[in-house]
């Protein structure tokens, strides 16, 4: 039997009672809010200065910055005995900010809606793409010791990112093959590679030379994916036309839903055509064998 990563890693979980009441946009059900990496462990570096969140502008969107101690927080999903998929959800916002409602919890409770336990993953920003990515690491492999426990189908996990995060996602679909970091202790004993990948409106897939980025080898082991974009979102669709198009070359199974209009950084709050993007997801998702 696996040991129990919450006492392996640390005791410091914090438990949301399943009576006490969401914040908006966030899941009813009960949540765990997990540390990533044992105490005094996380390699590479933190932030310079303490987690803040900061000040609203009007929008109804969360966004928290100088992220020193990452952290998954586990969505389950509610009445329910037979394990579930899950997705890890890995919030936009530039590598600057998280974008930790709009893009983070509101996902969760969606996926939570058509059975799927939601882990928003809060990874290590501003400007450190390399900590965020031993982040999302580390969250696949935390998830997969905890299956179990979190009433999770190992082979059935996920990962899920908007804009950054998607380029976050993207780059460990296609990096699974090598940890960026030295093994801490039995969680790190966990494959990488996600078994899916669902990226929308993702960001920084192509150089500035038009050609797929240097750090996306997409290769015939690049595990099955869902993308979102619109074709108004100039700054980057074409990265993910790019980023399709490697799939296609390599024959990795894959959807590209584009649509002419809905721009960036919509989470589930669009009124412009790209707004069906969900059930389209819940539909490959189906058809795939993931639900």
């Amino acid at each position: 039997m696996k040991a129990n990563p919450l006492v392996a890693i640390t005791a410091a979980v914090l438990c949301v009672a399943s009576g006490a009441p969401a914040r908006a946009g966030e899941p009813a059900g009960a949540a765990a809010i997990v540390p990533l990496w044992p105490k005094g462990q996380m390699p590479g570096r933190g932030s310079t200065g303490p987690e803040r969140e900061l000040p609203a502008r009007g929008d109804n969107v969360t966004r928290l910055t100088d992220i020193n101690e990452p952290t998954i927080t586990v969505f389950k999903v509610p009445g329910t005995n037979k394990p579930t998929p899950a997705v890890i959800i890995c919030p936009g916002g530039a590598y600057s900010i998280l974008a930790y409602d709009k893009e983070g919890t509101e996902i969760a409770a969606w996926l939570n809606s058509i059975g799927i336990t939601g882990i928003v993953l809060k990874y290590r920003v501003p400007g450190n793409q390399d900590g965020a990515f031993q982040d999302i690491q580390r969250a696949v492999r935390l998830t997969r010791r905890n299956a179990s426990g979190w009433n999770i189908s190992a082979h059935r996990v996920g990962v899920m990112g908007f804009s950054a995060g998607g380029h976050l996602c993207a780059r460990l679909s296609t990096n699974a093959d090598q940890s960026s970091y030295p093994k801490l202790d039995v969680v790190d004993e966990e494959k990488l590679r996600p078994d899916f990948a669902i990226l929308v409106y993702p960001a920084y897939l192509s150089s500035a030379a038009g050609k797929l980025a240097a750090d996306l080898p997409v290769s015939a082991t690049t595990p099955p994916a869902f993308m979102v974009h619109t074709e108004d979102d100039k700054s980057f669709v074409a990265g993910s036309k790019i980023f399709h198009e490697a799939l296609v070359a390599a024959k990795v199974t894959h959807e590209f839903f584009l649509c002419p209009t809905g721009g960036h950084g919509y989470g589930l709050r669009s009124d412009k055509e790209v707004a069906v993007w969900p059930k389209k997801c819940q539909a490959w998702l189906s058809k795939t064998g993931i639900l």
